[in-house]
């Protein structure tokens, strides 16, 4: 169970690391011009968003997913202050790039806020997608885990609908990981993690999408950051490709878009299903800080 959890971990950070070189890039056709299939890892060369990341670098949503690996390892688990100093470092580092809900987080500290109260009202997914990391070491039931990833999110995007999806994702995960198929938890997790109407009917919608090619679907949904568009988004790439981790982080990333999130959340649900073998070694490997990862997760 442990090393399949660190694989699922290893996923998430892949769905990351693939989505960079086109993140953001929402003209599909660009893409295909560019790189036709995207079945490696890139630099970012066609949108200015992620300026100075090499291949094999984390977006800005991997890097946050890597402070919260390290916080995890350090303290043994997770600790929202020692999380969010760790956070704020990295926002204030100038080495990633700022978007609105950090923007937005970091002018709430700055006037005062506790630091846990001073989350965005950001709708993006992105802040439910860096949960992955939560999971390591921790035995807790699927309901305790959504509970304590929607506590996570919150301290940076505090919208119900963002903790509400955080807490799905994280019980879909556990369940794969007890042994549940992907289409299965992503059934049950419904009724497991609680949510409003916004979580189910987003779901049910990315459910009933199973049978649409993958960029059809995410056109329709819609390819941005916002829920509304991101969530069935999302369950719509585990579901079609719940035999395959591989075809799903392609489909994801061929879709355009907020890939990243999606890839995350993608990467972390279908590598608990089938372990980092369903992926190629050089998207692992070629990780800039896969040996990083592996060593933190080992701590834990």
């Amino acid at each position: 169970m442990e090393e399949r959890v660190k694989e699922a971990v290893m996923a998430s950070f892949v769905g990351d690391a693939l989505a960079l070189g086109v993140h953001w890039i929402y003209n599909v056709r660009v893409i295909d011009r560019k790189y036709g299939r995207v079945e490696e890892l890139l630099a970012p060369e066609l949108a200015s968003f992620h300026k100075g990341k090499a291949k094999g670098e984390f977006t800005h949503y991997g890097d946050q997913m890597m402070v919260l690996l390290k916080s995890v390892a350090q303290n043994g688990g997770f600790d929202a202050e020692g999380f969010m100093a760790a956070w704020v470092g990295l926002m204030k580092g100038g080495t990633c790039y700022l978007d609105k809900a950090s923007q937005a987080t970091l002018e709430n500290l700055g006037a005062g806020a506790a630091f846990d109260e001073a989350g965005s009202e950001s709708t993006d997914l992105a802040g439910a997608a860096r949960i992955a990391p939560l999971l390591l070491g921790n035995h807790i039931s699927a309901g305790e885990l959504a509970q304590l990833a929607a506590t996570e999110t919150a301290l940076t995007h505090a919208n119900m609908a963002v903790t509400d999806a955080a807490a799905y994702f994280a019980c879909v995960a556990r369940l794969v990981l007890d042994g549940c198929g992907p289409v299965e938890a992503l059934s049950l997790a419904l009724d497991e993690a609680g949510g409003g109407a916004e979580l189910r009917e987003g779901v049910t919608m990315g459910l009933q999408s199973r049978e649409t090619p993958t960029r059809e679907a995410i056109a329709e949904f819609g390819q941005m950051c916002e829920i509304e568009a991101s969530l069935p988004s999302t369950v719509h790439l585990i579901a079609r490709h719940e035999k395959s981790l591989k075809e799903a982080l392609i489909e994801n990333v061929m879709a355009g878009g907020d890939s990243a999130a999606r890839g995350m959340l993608a990467g972390l649900i279908l590598g608990a299903r089938h372990g980092l073998d369903a992926v190629p070694e050089a998207w692992v490997t070629g990780m800039v800080q896969h040996q990083q990862v592996l060593a933190l997760m080992d701590r834990v």
